[in-house]
């Protein structure tokens, strides 16, 4: 499993939590199961149960329920915990992380692309670094209306968030509304997915901590 290798390697990981039917926890990056599992449907119509039949891309990995990658780490190397919500889920997905997370010893933070998960952070669990996930949305707008679109691409709700820190896509990440964070709030910028070193060369030249994937990363990548 990656998780093992990049704390093998001393790296910390990036990853994304679903919210099951009978109210597991799993880490996989797609709520549509067909890509990585070659089954219909989606993660969040499955139940714990569900997961023991999913074996990942060939393999004989199955699916992981959240607490199986924080006993991976057991508080080893940091974590960024993304949170994937589906449909009106948000609230429940977040309480649920939340608590898993409240005996867990580790260095963490958690992130979204869902304004309303860090809403219910910054409300409940102001104690927990939040980060707001971005990207140029106007281009790639998928089930956004405009306005919304508009809204999440040049961050405009940052000042009901109040995130910590932005994780812009980085080919996007010249985009003025993040600039505007970045610089003149003086929030904490976070660049994704860097699949090249010099990716990974130019954000941390631009003060960026870089998420990355891809073996091929400068011995010099920011450890987090």
């Amino acid at each position: 499993m990656a998780f093992r290798r990049a704390v093998q390697k001393g790296f910390g990981a990036e990853l994304d939590v679903h919210l099951l039917s009978d109210g597991t926890l799993a880490v996989m990056h797609d709520s549509l199961l067909k890509r990585m599992t070659g089954k219909e449907g989606v993660i969040e119509d499955c139940t714990y149960e569900d997961l023991s039949s999913l074996y990942l891309s060939g393999t004989t990995e199955t699916v992981p329920t959240f607490q199986d990658v924080l006993q991976i780490f057991q508080g080893k190397m940091p974590l960024i915990i993304e949170l994937k919500t589906y449909n009106s889920n948000a609230a429940a997905l977040t309480q649920a992380v939340c608590k898993v997370l409240d005996d867990y010893a580790g260095l963490y933070c958690l992130e979204s692309f869902d304004p309303q998960v860090l809403v219910w952070l910054r409300k409940n669990r102001p104690d927990i670094i939040r980060g707001q996930l971005s990207m140029d949305f106007i281009k790639e707008r998928g089930d956004l209306t405009l306005p919304q679109a508009i809204i999440m691409t040049h961050l405009l709700h940052v000042f009901i968030v109040r995130p910590d820190f932005i994780a812009y896509r980085f080919k996007d990440r010249k985009k003025l509304g993040n600039r505007f964070c970045l610089r003149v709030l003086g929030i904490q910028g976070v660049s994704w997915t860097l699949r090249k070193p010099g990716e990974v060369t130019i954000a941390e030249r631009e003060g960026l901590w870089p998420i990355f994937e891809n073996k091929k990363v400068p011995k010099t990548v920011n450890k987090l």
